[in-house]
């Protein structure tokens, strides 16, 4: 008789137990506001600002981990651990500012929601994004979170075949592309595309979400052996869906040079970017782009949904669940709050690159939260966050913070 090895082992069959949360975490930031960014970052300054992107990947995938391992080593979500571990003071503050991340979320997916439903039936924009509310609150209100995971899955699945297609239609120096994803440039007056980038990938209420995801599945409840299985695999699914995250955010960016910046032309506009696709890649690119656009909208905004939900429900020491009236209230402010938010918008686009800012302005309070709690004995126990990671973690919320400075400095004309 032979006997097993010893050590960790991924068997297939035991790793699709566990993905899920990391992908619904990556349709959380392959979003419209995401497009925008990454179309004005590639049609304005090139391969330049490829970087940021990988960089933020980096950010994201340590981020996430840390906020799942806070979900399954103490079985509180983001929220609820805010609630009950920090000054009253300080946790307003906390989930404040991240509701207000979340509707600037929010309203990124119903406009670009919006925006393909008029480039593909020709309906005022602002009309599309009430469509596209009420459609977000009726997933919500319906359907549990293993449902949604499979539905949001696949319209990600959806917006990745749509760019790997959109790849094929063009040329790509790729020497050139490789150069930009590894060497830093800032070049000049690009600081508010740059943090909108990093706004776009690593977003607060995504932090926020994981946690929640995770712990719902009641990990914490095993001993410490599973926890710690649990957390092996669980970094599998988040390297493995951040990782597909950054090829869908490249190939977005890499679309827009090879087609627009190439060509010289600026985009200023989700509608305008359609349309200047016809010519350049054929009328097929044009419908692809609208359609994935859609998918990315909506399945977006019921991850802001669910984050604002989470929000709610965490701050008064409660987990998600839709068939409470203190997640169905979150719900109804993050997707509703939203849409009136849009409403009085003039420049759509300008818009949605302005929402992603937001969110990179409101990362430092979420990531320092984040580092407080789950290097907290008392939060953690035993899974408390080691010195390594906590140097890396503070690391990664001082380099936001700095990009924030320097976000300020241009906007004030110091660049």
């Amino acid at each position: 008789m032979t006997t097993k090895p010893s050590g960790f082992r991924l068997p297939a069959r035991e790793i699709l137990k566990y993905i899920g949360p990391g992908l619904l975490v990556t349709v959380g930031f392959i979003d419209p506001g995401n497009w925008a960014s990454n179309i004005a970052a590639g049609s304005a300054y090139g391969y330049d600002i490829l970087w940021i992107v990988t960089l933020s990947t980096v950010f994201l995938v340590l981020l996430q981990h840390n906020a799942a391992h806070l979900g399954i080593a103490s079985g509180l979500c983001l929220a609820e651990a805010a609630t009950r571990h920090f000054p009253k003071a300080g946790s307003r503050l906390v989930l404040l500012s991240a509701m207000a991340a979340c509707v600037s979320t929010a309203l990124a997916e119903i406009l670009g929601s919006g925006i393909a439903l008029a480039m593909l039936f020709h309906i005022p924009v602002k009309i599309g994004a009430a469509l596209a509310a009420v459609f977000v609150l009726v997933m919500l209100e319906t359907n549990s979170y293993r449902y949604l995971e499979r539905w949001l899955i696949g319209l990600v699945s959806l917006v990745g075949l749509a760019f790997l297609y959109e790849l094929t239609l063009v040329r790509v120096p790729w020497g050139a592309a490789a150069a930009g994803w590894v060497v830093p440039v800032i070049p000049a007056g690009a600081m508010p595309v740059l943090m909108s980038v990093l706004g776009a990938v690593v977003m607060p209420h995504n932090i926020f979400l994981h946690s929640e995801i995770i712990q719902s599945r009641r990990w914490d409840l095993q001993d410490e052996k599973t926890i710690r299985h649990q957390l092996k695999f669980e970094m599998f699914d988040t390297m493995a869906s951040m990782i597909i995250g950054w090829m869908i955010n490249s190939a977005m960016i890499v679309v827009a040079v090879a087609t627009f910046f190439a060509h010289r032309i600026h985009v200023t506009d989700l509608a305008q970017a359609e349309a200047m696709l016809k010519p350049i890649l054929g009328k097929s690119a044009g419908i692809v782009f609208a359609v994935a656009l859609l998918a990315a909208g909506l399945s977006a905004a019921v991850t802001a949904g669910l984050t604002g939900a989470t929000i709610t429900a965490g701050s008064c020491g409660r987990s998600y669940d839709m068939k409470d009236n203190r997640s169905r209230a979150g719900a109804a402010v993050t997707i509703l709050g939203a849409l009136l938010a849009s409403l009085p918008l003039g420049n759509v686009f300008h818009g949605l690159v302005a929402s992603q800012m937001v969110l990179s302005i409101q990362l430092p309070i979420t990531v320092f939260s984040l580092i407080a709690l789950t290097s907290s004995r008392k939060v953690m126990g035993r899974f408390v966050n080691t010195k390594a990671n906590c140097i890396s973690l503070v690391a990664i919320g001082g380099l936001i913070v700095v990009l924030n400075i320097l976000l300020l400095l241009d906007a004030v004309g110091v660049f």
